[in-house]
This record gives structure tokens, C-alpha cells and sequence, in this order.
């Protein structure tokens, strides 16, 4: 299968806002979401294999992309009930749901709210597990972030700067393994519209003491999902080790960590990452939600006793 950009993306207007999206393939649903400042193109080399099996749904999230970009709810919750509501217009119930940065954020708070909808859960260098961060994002939500931004996505600086970016990724020196995706981040900021957006994103997730949103106290919540967590081991952005923060609030939760790839495994290592999703995918049970297990855990606030989702065949998820 080939795919070529503008003639696969669609847009469809969602209370008034335009989202666009990259929907291809058949069979049972997988949604990808990307990180901040990023797009859905981040998924390309992986999509045409997923989906020789799956329907892959690749949205570019709001203030991203070829989306709208107003003043409006960018927060993890907001995020999640966009997808929701994008999931719903297609016409698709459940779905396995793999999220990017922050858009792992916006996987565990999509499976938090919609339980019932999340049938597997996929955490790629994801956000919300700990205040750590490139502390470069957080100088983003300084007072006068906005006018350096400016300054520093000026056409010719810009060009540089985009330059310089992909010149350090290709020296292999340590703390560059990024540099040439963040390079495409950067260049996306070019735009006033996109570094408003941008700057909105930010602050509703961060400030100066790095990622405010976390799941980890409500993860309990998710432990008889199928999880698989992948992380490069070079991450520049979000801490390696937040992988093992993940991998111990999923207790059956798979862990592979990519030993030379970055913050952007499925850009790094696509065929790798392929393997490992298709693996977890096809191995796993989608999860069933139980209301009432559910519930009986929110009331102790701790690991259930029983399962909180169970697989469609009535017995518990092997352990990966």
C-alpha cells in the first residue's frame, strides 16, 4: 500500500473545529496520536503495515496539523474527548489506543474516561508518568516565551536552525538522537498561528517545573488492560526511566525498550516498532470493561482483587 499525503487526509468538523485525519486499511481499529508540536505524517512509516490488518485512524489533534488551531480546551481531558468524539463520527466503538508523548498522555486519560472503549492501551515515550522533561519546553511557558519563539522562527533563522538540527542528528553525538524530528517540530513553528497554539498546548500540560498532568495515581484503574510500553533508550525528551515508572503501575504490561532510537521509535526503528505493536496486537485479548469491578476499585482506590476489564472470552489476560 503507498500513501501519499494530501490525497489520503480528510477533515470533518467537530463542534465547529476542524480536525483532519489520515483514515486507512480495514479491519479492528487502531488509533495513533501523536505528541505535541507534531503531526499524524509522524506515523507514515508505519501505517502502510498496519494496515494490511487494522483500520488505522491518525488524527492530527487540534492546534496541530492541518486542525484548527482556536483558543480552546487543550488540556490531557479535552484532548481524550476529542478522540472520543472523532472515534464516534467514524462510526468506530472500541479501539487500540497508542499514544506518542503526549499523546500517551492523552491515551491513558482516553482509557481513564472511556474505558469501555479502550481495548488495548500502547505508551511510546509518553508523557504524564513525571515532571521531568527537556527542560527547553518548559522555558515555553515563561512570561515573553512568545516573542523569543518569534525571534527564533524568523524565515531565516528558521533555516538555519532547521539545518543545524539535522547536521547534529547525522553526527551520532550523544543527546542528537532527536534532533532531526525535532527539527520538524521546529519548522512547524514558522506560523503565528501554529506558535499560539503551540504555546496553549504547553502551559495547559506544563510549567516551569515541568509536566503537571499524571496518571500515575489513577493507573490502578488500568491494570487488567493489555499494555505494551516502548521507549527508545537515547530519549532526550522524556526520561527512559519513566518507562519502568509505566511497566510497574501496569503490572502484565509488556516493556521493550529500542536501544538506539530516541524520543521517536517508530520514526528511529519503524520496522522494529511494526513488529513489536503487531505482536502485542495479535497476542493479546482485546479488554471488556466491567462497571462494577470498576467501581469497587475506585472505592478501595487501590489494585482490584478482580479484573476491571476482561478479555472478550470471559478469561483473565495472559501475562506478556
Amino acid at each position: 500500500m503507498t500513501l501519499t499525503q494530501m490525497d489520503q487526509v480528510q477533515t470533518i468538523s467537530v463542534h465547529g473545529h476542524q480536525r483532519a485525519f489520515l483514515k486507512v486499511g480495514s479491519g479492528p481499529a487502531v488509533l495513533l496520536i501523536h505528541g505535541i508540536g507534531s503531526r499524524h505524517e509522524t506515523w507514515l512509516p508505519i501505517i502502510s503495515r498496519l494496515a494490511q490488518e487494522y483500520t488505522v485512524v491518525a488524527p492530527d489533534l487540534l492546534g496541530h496539523g492541518q486542525s484548527g488551531k482556536p483558543r480552546a480546551d487543550y488540556s490531557a481531558g479535552g484532548y481524550a474527548n476529542g478522540m472520543r468524539d472523532l472515534l464516534s463520527l467514524m462510526g468506530i466503538e472500541k479501539a487500540t489506543i497508542v499514544g506518542h508523548s503526549l499523546g500517551g498522555g492523552i491515551a491513558m486519560q482516553f482509557a481513564y474516561q472511556f474505558p469501555h472503549r479502550a481495548e488495548r492501551l500502547v505508551l511510546v515515550g509518553s508523557g504524564g508518568l513525571g515532571p521531568e522533561v527537556n527542560p527547553v519546553i518548559p522555558l515555553c511557558t515563561l512570561p515573553g516565551a512568545g516573542l523569543g519563539l518569534t525571534a527564533l522562527t524568523l524565515p531565516p533563522i528558521r533555516v538555519v536552525g532547521h539545518a543545524v538540527l539535522n547536521a547534529l542528528h547525522k553526527t551520532g553525538l550523544p543527546y542528537t538522537a532527536d534532533t532531526r524530528e525535532l527539527s520538524i517540530v521546529y519548522e512547524g513553528l514558522g506560523t503565528r498561528e501554529n506558535r499560539v497554539a503551540f504555546q496553549h498546548v504547553v502551559r495547559a500540560l506544563i510549567d516551569w517545573r515541568g509536566q503537571i498532568a499524571t496518571m500515575r495515581d489513577r493507573a490502578y484503574l488500568a491494570e487488567y488492560i493489555p499494555a505494551l510500553i516502548i521507549w527508545g533508550k537515547r530519549d532526550t525528551v522524556v526520561p527512559v526511566r519513566h518507562a519502568h515508572v509505566a511497566h510497574e503501575l501496569l503490572p502484565g504490561s509488556r516493556l521493550e525498550i529500542f536501544r538506539n532510537a530516541g524520543h521517536f521509535p517508530h520514526a528511529d526503528e519503524p520496522e522494529m516498532f511494526s513488529d513489536a505493536l503487531m505482536d502485542f496486537m495479535q497476542t493479546t485479548v482485546p479488554a471488556s470493561f466491567s462497571e462494577r469491578s470498576w467501581t469497587q476499585a475506585l472505592r478501595r482506590g487501590a489494585h482490584s482483587a478482580r479484573p476491571l476489564f476482561l478479555p472478550e472470552s470471559d478469561s483473565l489476560v495472559a501475562e506478556s
